[in-house]
């Protein structure tokens, strides 16, 4: 079981927090591309969301340009630095590479991105440019990864393009919502900037689109919008004692943790609850911030966890505990948690000691603000209705994207997302 130290200070926290997948070196770069067999068809790209030109981009590593692998990348996928990271490759590019299906380790696929497009970004190499102004405004809620895809894309195309952001920093869940040792905040934020250095998008910070008013003034400004707000904050579950000091979101914990580091406040014994992959962080994190014991309760089997087997593999090596069919009935303590009661699968009562319980029971959906926006058609599970071909909503002006569209899915999802918006966009507005 591995134990982790309480961080004191920023150094003690990056050493538990070490990079899950750390930068290749030029050396390490080339021996992984050579390994690429450059496949026709490459299943690699078939399994990927924004159809990357994997094969080709890894080419050109190995034969030195890993600019042009850079370009090859971003032509396709706006975050295509982040994804490197982020995106969980062992389910889709590396998962689905041929080396697999003869029980070989797959192509690096993942770090082989991040290497050349943190070139670049370390470099400054100015690989785009904004299109001839075309003379129309498009107006975009919310800087998160389809956001921020829409707005590089509009560029492109010679849209003015303008941002509104709620809180203080771009990328939505990329910089406030993964996990420390998936990628850091200042990766993110270099990516955001060199592409706004470059394509000179505009992002207004600390400004939510909150009232009916913002709205109006949006649409009487711009000729078109894109809704880009994700989801909202950890859904309440209706858990007798959910109110008592020391429960917390999965959500707010690791935006917390994401922006304090070692300073967050994690208790000695931690309670997670959900088996989705936020839950795995929550955990892990939970663990490497020093837990003496954090348990991961389940109301179901641990294989109808919706997390991905890796997720729950790396919350184990981190001292995780797993719990299975364990509901909980009530949030124990008087006003400070101090355990949680649960059932089991035979129906019996249990009661665990702790001083801490996150949820990562999911989110709530931002069916208020959509309520602000006239003819937005909305789904029972309250996520918007969109052409699939164009993601243009049921009111023709507004497009759509990210978690917004599909309740909660990977950040190079929300990538193609804004990049099909925007082009839906473009064609919207030349009719």
């Amino acid at each position: 079981m591995a134990e982790y130290k309480r961080p004191k200070n920023e150094e003690d926290f990056k050493q538990n927090f070490k990079q899950k997948k750390p930068l290749m070196n030029d050396t390490e770069a080339y021996y992984a591309g050579s390994k690429c067999l450059f496949c026709y068809d490459a299943p690699c790209m078939n399994a990927c969301p924004t159809g990357i030109d994997i094969p080709l981009f890894i080419k050109q590593i190995h034969t030195g340009n890993a600019e042009g692998a850079a370009k090859t990348i971003y032509n396709s996928n706006w975050i295509g630095n982040a994804c490197g990271t982020v995106c969980p490759t062992g389910v889709l590019c590396e998962g689905s590479c041929v080396y697999t299906e003869q029980d070989v380790l797959p192509v690096e696929i993942g770090r082989l991105q991040n290497y050349a497009t943190k070139k670049v970004i370390d470099s400054g190499k100015v690989l785009f440019k904004p299109g001839e102004s075309n003379g129309k405004k498009v107006a975009i809620v919310g800087a998160g990864p389809a956001g921020i895809a829409c707005a590089c894309e509009l560029r492109t195309l010679g849209y003015q393009v303008d941002i509104f952001e709620a809180k203080s920093k771009p990328s939505g869940l990329t910089v406030y919502g993964i996990a420390p040792y998936k990628i850091t905040n200042e990766e993110v934020l270099d990516e955001v900037e060199y592409l706004r250095s470059q394509l000179h998008f505009n992002i207004h910070y600390d400004l939510p689109i909150d009232s009916k008013g913002d709205i109006s003034d949006l649409e009487s400004k711009y000729d078109a919008i894109f809704l880009g707000v994700g989801l909202g904050e950890t859904a309440n579950r209706n858990i007798p004692g959910e109110d008592k000091d020391g429960v917390i979101g999965a959500v707010e914990f690791i935006e917390d943790l994401r922006m304090n580091h070692s300073n967050t406040k994690v208790g000695d014994r931690v309670v997670v609850l959900g088996g989705g992959n936020t839950a795995m962080d929550a955990a892990s994190e939970s663990a490497r911030m020093g837990a003496s014991k954090v348990i991961l309760a389940y109301r179901s089997s641990k294989e109808k966890m919706g997390a991905y087997g890796f997720e729950y593999d790396l919350a184990l090596s981190a001292g995780v505990e797993g719990m299975f069919h364990a509901s909980p009935l009530e949030i124990m303590g008087n006003g400070s948690v101090t355990g949680i009661k649960l059932t089991n699968e035979e129906g019996n009562e249990i009661v665990v000691d702790c001083d801490m319980i996150i949820k990562a029971t999911g989110q709530a959906k931002q069916g208020n603000f959509y309520s602000l926006i006239d003819g937005l058609n909305i789904d029972s599970s309250t996520k918007i209705e969109v052409n699939p071909e164009t993601n243009q909503t049921s009111n023709p002006k507004y497009f759509a994207g990210g978690d917004a569209i599909n309740g909660g899915a990977e950040v190079v999802n929300a990538a193609y997302d804004g990049k099909l918006a925007a082009n839906g966009i473009h064609n919207y507005l030349n009719q």
